[in-house]
């Protein structure tokens, strides 16, 4: 049996960082996305077993100062384009570094130095991440999620979606739903 899921990637990655954090008898706070405060002082030990258990969700624990900076950059990026409100219309370099609190060229360069790829092509491939889920629930319209996306128009979310997945959005539909209906009339479920 295959199933479609939608989720709230914050809900889950704030969800296993509660059990993990909790699992241990940890006192903690979430300040933000990818970021929490333990209260109490744990010894090695607990440490440690934090981070494996958090390795087995794909979780790591950032360290370096540089490492910090881009992973608070990536996360404020993935919190804007999950955001379950239309993207603001508000200059993504503006909003950058308001959140992080540095100049967007010190941040853009940052991000750059680390990655290998530039801040823009980041959030390109994070929309079309998204655009991927919603496209998958079926609950928008191309032109609906072109519009949540914050695209100046469905031709420029087109040609980036292509450009990204060598797919059209609607010929990605058109294969997510030839799929569903295959699965689903091997099930002896016809539509």
């Amino acid at each position: 049996m295959k199933l479609y899921l939608k989720f709230d990637i914050n809900a889950v990655c704030r969800k296993v960082l509660q059990e993990q954090l909790e699992s241990l008898n940890l006192n903690y706070s979430i300040l933000g996305f990818g970021e929490v405060e333990i209260n109490n002082d744990p010894n090695a030990d607990t440490i440690k077993a934090l981070y494996q258990q958090l390795n087995e969700y794909g979780v790591s624990v950032v360290e370096s100062h540089k490492s910090v900076l881009v992973q608070k950059i990536k996360d404020a990026i993935v919190e804007m384009v999950y955001s379950d409100e239309k993207l603001s219309n508000a200059k993504t370099s503006a909003y950058l570094a308001d959140k992080i609190g540095q100049s967007y060229g010190y941040i853009s360069n940052l991000f750059s130095d680390v990655t290998y790829t530039s801040i823009a092509n980041f959030i390109i491939l994070q929309k079309v991440e998204r655009a991927k889920q919603l496209i998958l629930t079926n609950e928008l319209t191309i032109t609906e999620i072109a519009w949540k996306l914050n695209y100046s128009s469905v031709a420029h979310f087109s040609n980036q979606f292509k450009s990204a997945t060598g797919l059209t959005p609607s010929a990605f539909q058109r294969i997510i739903d030839k799929r569903k209906n295959a699965h689903l009339n091997k099930k002896g479920i016809n539509l």
